[in-house]
């Protein structure tokens, strides 16, 4: 796994020990569907956050279910406006992550991708550069899929190829602005397929609890995590 440490991620507006404000965007991955027990990775961390010895750091979650990249482009700056606190303040990072919706085969296997490829890449260069233009920015990739569990909601094929074709336009993208990209899938599918698919619920989508314990791990185990 690449990742590559963008030297814009030590804003110079805050105090060293001052506490982080930090906007996590995206789909139902950020949302955490599929954890009743802990309400997925960001939930978890916001909790851990909230904790007497903690740093205090401030995390908001706007994760939406069933958001593809252009939806989070179009939401972004107004969510990130509005996520200070104080007057006149702005979060410190924004953290992204989305595309596996976009990925998905509508109707039946071979069918068109929910973003045709040439329109993912366009406003997937339109988020990452208007996040940059923000503040810090650091992307968690996706999980895989369990290919046998499709479609989902009978209409939705997701598949790895797909996965790795939309999730390698990422990496790359973000690889030539320097933002750090967490490649959740590989880091996902090296552990082995016996290990990955007990980390999904049962339609084949999205984590289960045990899966976002292992995201959560994942992120807190990424270097650039802990340069914000």
């Amino acid at each position: 796994m690449q990742t590559i440490v963008a030297p814009s991620l030590h804003p110079s507006h805050r105090n060293p020990g001052h506490p982080l404000k930090l906007v996590v965007l995206g789909d139902s991955l950020i949302y955490g569907f599929g954890d009743p027990e802990g309400g997925g990775w960001v939930e978890r961390l916001r909790r851990q956050y909230m904790l007497p010895d903690s740093p205090g750091h401030v995390l908001y979650n706007l994760g939406v279910r069933g958001d593809g990249v252009k939806q989070v482009e179009e939401r972004l700056e107004h969510e990130f406006r509005r996520r200070g606190e104080l007057r006149n303040r702005v979060p410190d990072a924004i953290i992204l992550s989305v595309g596996v919706n976009d990925s998905a085969r509508v109707g039946r296997p071979t069918g068109r991708n929910y973003t045709d490829f040439d329109s993912f890449q366009q406003e997937l260069a339109n988020l990452l550069n208007q996040a940059q233009r923000l503040c810090p920015v650091l992307f968690v990739g996706m999980v895989p899929v369990d290919e046998t569990k499709m479609p989902f909601l009978d209409c939705f094929y997701y598949t790895h190829a797909d996965q790795y074709r939309y999730k390698e336009a990422t990496r790359l993208a973000c690889l030539r602005r320097q933002i750090p990209y967490l490649d959740i899938f590989d880091v996902w599918m090296n552990r082995g397929t016996p290990w990955w698919t007990k980390q999904l619920s049962s339609d084949g989508l999205h984590p289960n609890v045990m899966g976002y314990r292992a995201l959560l791990e994942d992120v807190l185990d990424w270097e650039p995590f802990h340069q914000l």
